[in-house]
């Protein structure tokens, strides 16, 4: 039977205060990891991810950094060491939505904010956290991709453009440190019950109500956080016992149409 046990292991999780991102840090301490809970805004959104995660008997706490920002995430990659010890799992999950606009309308500012957020901020927080992921026979990082990078759909350019760069990091990433015992994979979801994805069905479609698409995707149903954290505690897993520097797309075998 695969081993997806994770006791002992600990794991940071970039924009984890709600979403996907909670979803992901539950899924982990579920499998028995201790977690570190980051956010940028919403304090006490990630304080009761703390409280989820700590009722499963799990060690948690969380911390205040931008990923934009060099030296909040160099102190919360080494408050988390003091506090948990040296990080086995790295999620690079934190993310921001583009506005929806076509290229000849996108000021400059907005792709720079997207690449400092989903290009810039995985590379740092990849960097400042391989000191201790090193420490280990084994660990992991995970960026968190979106299937934006495949259907290349418009008025979105910013958006793909950063997580495609994303996607990149992680190639190359998985083989510089293959010798170092670090996997480096992909998980991309397709639109998924969060605040970004209601916010992206609500600009497309109009409809305040995700669930209204629910009979238009594959198995008749719009994803959950759950099915993208369940993709991401396989590949951090023993489970996963040789694969690294691969994407999987979280989109029930085919993206539906939604306008």
């Amino acid at each position: 039977m695969a081993d997806t046990n994770l006791a002992g292991r600990v794991a940071l999780v970039t924009g984890a205060s709600r979403g996907i991102g909670r979803g992901i840090a539950i899924g982990l301490a579920e499998a028995g990891a201790d977690v570190a809970v980051n956010y940028t805004r919403g304090e006490q959104e990630a304080t009761e991810t703390v409280a989820a995660i700590e009722a499963l008997g799990r060690k948690a706490k969380a911390y205040q950094a931008s990923v934009t920002d060099e030296a909040a995430c160099a102190a919360m990659v080494a408050a988390v060491e003091a506090d948990f010890g040296p990080l086995s799992i790295l999620i690079n999950n934190a993310g921001i939505a583009s506005r929806g606009r076509a290229v000849a309308d996108t000021p400059p500012e907005e792709v720079d904010k997207l690449f400092a957020v989903h290009a810039a901020g995985p590379h740092r927080l990849s960097r400042l956290a391989l000191p201790q992921l090193r420490t280990h026979q084994r660990s992991d990082i995970i960026v968190i991709s979106s299937i934006a990078t495949y259907t290349h759909s418009p008025n979105g350019a910013p958006y793909t453009m950063a997580k495609a760069a994303g996607e990149a990091l992680a190639f190359a990433l998985a083989k510089e440190e293959l010798a170092n015992g670090v996997r480096v994979n992909i998980v991309a979801p397709s639109l998924t019950v969060s605040d970004m994805g209601e916010k992206l069905s609500r600009a497309i479609t109009g409809n305040d109500d995700i669930q209204h698409l629910a009979s238009k995707m594959p198995f008749g149903r719009v994803a959950v956080p759950a099915d993208v954290a369940a993709a991401v505690v396989w590949f951090v897993s023993e489970a996963n016992s040789y694969c690294s520097g691969q994407k999987l797309n979280i989109d029930g075998a085919g993206q539906a149409t939604f306008r």
